[in-house]
């Protein structure tokens, strides 16, 4: 039963969590069939099961599990810790979130597996909020940004730095001034594919007239040939054939 837990983990770390959610079912239906004295494996299967919801968008999805007959009796404070973690972020509340992990610390903090998720999950919703922030201004203070978000100014502008070192944000931070500024995505070219074009027909051309120019030479050469041979003597014919 662990092997079906232990694959849920791998595949949950490689973002798949579709898959490790079919994992961590099979593990809990398992430990809910045949270990019904101890019910911490289930607990922690079903832990999983929410996080692997929560993970892939579908924390709408926790309060129809947890109303499964056979979840009913694993209620307790770690199924709670997660039921506030789903709510927290489908209300895209930042605050709330943190708040959460710090009222359920015991519950989410001692499991490594859950706090390297959960500690993912709110980079990624501090980046969702921070480009909505940014989303109208081609220059934008830090500053602001960081009085928008309600975060420490260090921790805004080290956040947007890495988010531009990883491409997620296009645009520099201008140290003198503390200052955002943000560049637009680079449109397509179209003169490009139509440059790219004329230069492979003005190619197609040049060798279509090398290949002319080739056949006329062999052919001025082939007749040179012929007539000089005409012009030779009889004499010189007869002995070149003897």
């Amino acid at each position: 039963y662990q092997r079906r837990v232990h694959g849920g983990i791998l595949h949950a770390q490689e973002k798949d969590f579709k898959t490790a959610f079919s994992y961590f079912y099979e593990a809990f239906e398992t430990y809910h069939q045949f270990d019904v004295n101890n019910t911490s494996n289930a607990k922690s299967a079903l832990k999983y099961m929410l996080l692997c919801r929560i993970m892939s968008g579908n924390a709408d999805e926790i309060t129809q599990i947890l109303s499964s007959k056979n979840v009913l009796k694993y209620a307790g404070s770690e199924v709670e810790a997660m039921k506030a973690i789903a709510t927290s972020y489908k209300a895209r509340d930042l605050h709330e979130f943190e708040k959460v992990r710090e009222a359920h610390k015991a519950e989410l903090e001692s499991d490594p597996v859950v706090a390297s998720h959960l500690e993912e999950l709110y980079d990624s919703m501090l980046e969702q909020h921070l480009l909505r922030i940014i989303e109208p201004y081609s220059q934008v203070q830090v500053a602001h940004i960081s009085k928008k978000v309600k975060l420490d100014l260090v921790l805004v502008e080290t956040k947007l730095s890495q988010m531009i070192l990883d491409k997620k944000l296009l645009g520099t931070i201008d140290q003198s001034n503390s200052c955002l500024i943000v560049y637009e995505a680079d449109a397509p070219d179209e003169c490009y594919p139509a440059a790219l074009s004329t230069v492979e027909n003005v190619s197609k051309v040049v060798d279509s007239l090398v290949d002319k120019w080739q056949g006329k030479f062999i052919n001025a050469n082939e007749k040179a040939e012929k007539e000089k041979e005409k012009s030779k003597p009889t004499t010189e014919k007869a002995a070149t054939a003897s």
